[in-house]
């Protein structure tokens, strides 16, 4: 039986609320990445892997597990890419973690949901270094809703000189976005740095074999 979340939510909740009254960190002003304007913060959120013992036994940028080519892991492979960036240009060596819910709408993690449902073929945690272009690369899944949340995949940066930024990235066009709590919170601009466009996958990097769809998103630390 799944545990009951609805105090996690009823909690998500009031907290966004108090930030819509000025007593949460203000999400950034409007912005557009080629004006390399800061993301808008959002919340880490209950799940986030605060402790070893929270995390995954492998915490790398690969998500997914394979047999030879047969991928194991439920869901939709998903090459997802970037790059950390600042006013001043890219940021190197930036460590850059993803957490999501895997395909039965479960986290890895001891409040995430029922145990017995985990899909055990994925990492559900991960994090990986930005190269000298400020580049970064994961293997993982598209996102699913999550109960009384939209599709989304909870992301967040530390990079020496810049405030740690913790935020979430959404889906175009997901039936759940007009009515997320925190998603309702971006302004026009501010969803389109945060929401992801879907396109086949092409490019040969090694993390992109065995994925159908690959987003990219710039991440802008201040």
């Amino acid at each position: 039986m799944r545990p009951n979340n609805l105090p996690t939510l009823r909690r998500r909740r009031a907290l966004a609320s108090l930030g819509a009254l000025g007593f949460a960190p203000a999400l950034a002003g409007a912005q557009t990445n080629r004006e390399h304007r800061a993301t808008p913060a959002q919340t880490l959120g209950p799940f986030y892997p605060r402790s070893a013992a929270e995390r995954p036994a492998q915490t790398d940028n690969d998500l997914l597990a394979f047999d030879g080519d047969r991928l194991l892991t439920k869901g939709v492979p998903l090459f997802l890419t970037g790059h950390v960036v600042s006013k001043l240009g890219a940021v190197a060596s930036a460590r850059v973690e993803i957490w999501q819910c895997d395909a039965n709408a479960v986290y890895h993690h001891p409040a995430g949901g029922a145990e017995g449902e985990r899909d055990r073929n994925f990492q559900g945690y991960g994090e990986t270094r930005t190269d000298g272009a400020g580049a970064f690369h994961f293997r993982t899944i598209q996102p699913v809703p999550y109960p009384g949340r939209t599709a989304h995949i909870h992301v967040r940066i530390e990079a020496n000189g810049f405030a740690p930024l913790s935020t979430q990235l959404y889906l175009a066009h997901e039936a759940g976005n007009a009515r997320d709590f925190l998603y309702r919170q971006l302004s026009d601009a501010e969803r389109a740095a945060v929401t992801l466009t879907l396109r086949p996958t092409e490019t040969a990097h090694p993390l992109a074999r065995g994925t159908r769809v690959t987003a990219e998103v710039d991440l802008v630390v201040a």
